[in-house]
Parts: structure tokens; C-alpha cells; sequence
């Protein structure tokens, strides 16, 4: 935590933009006017995290609903766009004076598409402007499709300390329903290779897949914990509004079904030794994700890239923005010289609710003197929703800890509506 401090009169020197000093007087403007007091009062501003946001696929898959854009043949914006995603943070250095860097996320789409040149050129923007922890965890997101050994050497070499693979499934016909462009051997390739170069990676794997048994799951559960990754994500496949999936939705499992895979994944996990520390997320000791920690604790991040959103706290204040989704209009408009598209305060009113939806993600719960922390609010602006949640017997606490109870972590979207403003 970084406590807050007066702003001097003392003026602040500013790298140069692309766009013009002008550019970043303005964005200098913009962070003085949002260190005036306002509705909160934060004593501390909490950790800051980096997300960078990759764009382009190979292809979209049917489930997904992030913002990820099939690369067209013949295109290669690499260069263009890493200039823009340094031009994008150079813009946004007078919002984080200061302020260092704990955790690094390059999320996608999929960022394993970048050359080793491009990443390497990223790492190093990144080191040139920004003051990164000495023990800084750097992730990035990898497609098995796009494994090549000697490239994901040379992401280590650049400084890559953390790998998140997107697996989903060992199984073929399954890879197949899912649209994902890798086998199952490409797969177990793909883990082979981030064994021999990072001490430090994620398997994402999905249960509850199309015409998936319990029997199968079981297997691709078996698979990725004889690799032993620090980390495992298990995700339930959800239709997601917007995706091809929602418009032509496949046969899944029954909840029943769905319930018996839930209850495997607790079973196989805690017999391997992994804590499952929040909904999805299941890490051997020392192991759990810090960059997504610090989303479910309310900490803040900055978002660069296409769509990338962020969350930055000031002494009476707490700002979100968003940035342009479509990858050519972020690039134009940071041309112009602001790629935000989006950009407001987080109202008193709404804090309660926008912390607990992070929080209550938390297997083990939170400090009750962190809700304060984080909201520059005080705790009885929720003490009729907490006191309601534990009524119905889907909350825990006392003076030294709130969490959800098993029955809270069951019906979680139900516990965490409880906390929104009438």
C-alpha cells in the first residue's frame, strides 16, 4: 500500500507523447483535478496491477465473450499497435505517479501470437517508463496452438515469468465442439514446454462441456494434475450473451451432472493438494495468482490495449475507465491522442456493491478493516445487506473476518446482488 501524501507545488516532469506535449499537460491536468477532495476518504491507495490487452486470434471460439478479433490474412499490425500501447501509456503515467508496479497481466485474444521481438520490445517499454516491483509477476496468456519452443524461450529471456495456457479440454472431440484450434496432442505439448521454461504457470481446463461425462471429466482433470501446475483455473462453461454459443446453443450437461463434476473438481484438487482459494482458481502453497488477488481485493489496475479497462484510486476518489474496443479505432484514437472512450467515478452509493462483488469471490474472505481501506467508506453502509446475507445463512463473520458460507459460495450471484443500492 502506498500511503497518500499531499501534492507538492514542486513541478512534474513528464515523458514525451506522440501526440504532443500537449497531450500529456492535459493528462496532467486531469490527475491534478482528480487528487481535489471529493465524496471518500481513502487512507491508503491500495496495490497497482498493469493489464495490457492483445486483441487478435487465430479464430474466435464459439463460448468466448471477450474482446478478441480473428486476424485477417496477410495483416500483421504488430508494430502499430505496440507503438500505440506505449503511446496509450505514457498518456495514462500522470494518473499513477508514483506508484509502483506489483503485477503485470497480457491478457487476450491471444497474446502468444506476438513475436519474440514485439514481447520483447513490450518488456522493455515497460521497464523504461514504469518503476515494476523487484519481484513483479508478469503473465501471459498462451494458446497451445501457437507453442513454439525456442519463441517461448525467448519470452522467459524478455522477462516473462508466468504462464497462463489456455488447455480447456485433453480431450479431442471436445477441442473440436469447443472451436479451439489445438488437439489434444498439441495440448500436452504445450505443457511439456512451459515445464522445461517457467517454474510458474496456469492450466485453464472447462468441465461441463458439450455431451461431456463425468468419467471424461474426470480424465482431463487427471491429466492436468499429472503435470503438476502451480496453479490450475476450472472454469463451468457458461453461454454467454453474444456468442456464438448463446445463438446456437450445444447440448450440455444437466445441472445434476454439472453438480457431480462440481463436487470432482473439489474432491480431486484438495486429494493433489491444491487450495481452492477463490471460485475458480486452485493453486499449490505460495502459488495463488497475485494478479487476480489483487482484482478480487479491490486493489487497482491499469488498463492499456483495446477494450482494457481499469480501476485507480485517489485520496477522495475512486475512477474507472475504458478504452476503445475495436483495435483499429484504439489505434486511430490514440493517434489523435486518447484512446478512453469511457471514463466516471465510482458513486458513494456504489462501492459497497462493487467491492463485495469482488471480494465475496474469496474462499477464505477479507479483513473487515480492508472494506474501509479499499471504499474510503464506512462498513454500516452495508450493515443492512450483511445483516440480511447472514440471516439467510449465506454469510460468516465477526470482528476479524467476513466471508461466504458454503450454502453463500453455492449461490454466490444471489449473495452478491443483496449488496446492490436500492
Amino acid at each position: 500500500m502506498i500511503p497518500i501524501k499531499p501534492v507538492g507545488s514542486k513541478p512534474v516532469s513528464t515523458p514525451s507523447s506522440p501526440s504532443g506535449a500537449s497531450g500529456v499537460s492535459g493528462a496532467a491536468g486531469v490527475a491534478l483535478q482528480y487528487l481535489q477532495p471529493g465524496a471518500l476518504n481513502l487512507s491508503a491507495l491500495p496495490p497497482l496491477s498493469l493489464y495490457i490487452h492483445w486483441p487478435w486470434c487465430v479464430r474466435k471460439c464459439p463460448y468466448c465473450d471477450f474482446n478478441s478479433h480473428e486476424a485477417k490474412a496477410g495483416e500483421n499490425p504488430e508494430e502499430a499497435y505496440l507503438a500505440a500501447l506505449r503511446a496509450d501509456l505514457e498518456m495514462s503515467l500522470p494518473l499513477i505517479w508514483g506508484r509502483k508496479i506489483y503485477t503485470v497481466f497480457i491478457g487476450g485474444g491471444t497474446p502468444s501470437l506476438m513475436s519474440a521481438a514485439g514481447l520483447d520490445r513490450l518488456l522493455s517499454d515497460l521497464r523504461t517508463l514504469l518503476p515494476l516491483d523487484g519481484a513483479c509477476e508478469i503473465t501471459m496468456e498462451a494458446n497451445p496452438g501457437t507453442f513454439e519452443a525456442e519463441k517461448f524461450k525467448s519470452y522467459r529471456a524478455s522477462g516473462i515469468n508466468r504462464l497462463s495456457i489456455g488447455i480447456q479440454s485433453f480431450n479431442a472431440q471436445h477441442l473440436k465442439a469447443l472451436g479451439r484450434i489445438h488437439d489434444d496432442g498439441e495440448a500436452r505439448r504445450a505443457v511439456e514446454i512451459a515445464q522445461a521454461n517457467f517454474d510458474n504457470f496456469n492450466l485453464d481446463l472447462m468441465y461441463a462441456l458439450p455431451a461431456q461425462t463425468l468419467d471424461e471429466a474426470r480424465r482431463d482433470l487427471e491429466t492436468a494434475l499429472s503435470f503438476r501446475p502451480p496453479h490450475l483455473s476450472l472454469y463451468h462453461l457458461t453461454m454467454e450473451p453474444n456468442t456464438l454459443f448463446a445463438k446456437y446453443p450445444p447440448q450440455l450437461p444437466d445441472d445434476d451432472l454439472s453438480a457431480d463434476m462440481q463436487d470432482l473438481v473439489a474432491e480431486m484438487t484438495a486429494a493433489a493438494g491444491y487450495g481452492h482459494y477463490e471460485v475458480s482458481a486452485y493453486a499449490q502453497p505460495g502459488h495463488q495468482a497475485r494478479h487476480n488477488l489483487n482484482y478480487w481485493q479491490f486493489g487497482d489496475y491499469l488498463g492499456i490495449g483495446a477494450g482494457a479497462h481499469s480501476k485507480l484510486s485517489f485520496p477522495h476518489r475512486v475512477l474507472r475507465q475504458a478504452r476503445y474496443k475495436q483495435p483499429k479505432t484504439y489505434m486511430e484514437q490514440m493517434a489523435a491522442g486518447s484512446a478512453v472512450q469511457e471514463e466516471h467515478e465510482i458513486g458513494r452509493g456504489e462501492m459497497g456493491f462493487e467491492f463485495m462483488l469482488n471480494a465475496l469471490r474469496l474462499q477464505d474472505g477479507f479483513s473487515p478493516n480492508l472494506f474501509a481501506e479499499r471504499t474510503g467508506t464506512a462498513m454500516n453502509t452495508i450493515e443492512k445487506a450483511l445483516n440480511e446475507a447472514e440471516a439467510k445463512g449465506l454469510l460468516y463473520r465477526d470482528h476479524l473476518l467476513i466471508k461466504p458460507t458454503e450454502l453463500g459460495q453455492r449461490f454466490l450471484n444471489d449473495l452478491q446482488q443483496m449488496f446492490l443500492a436500492d
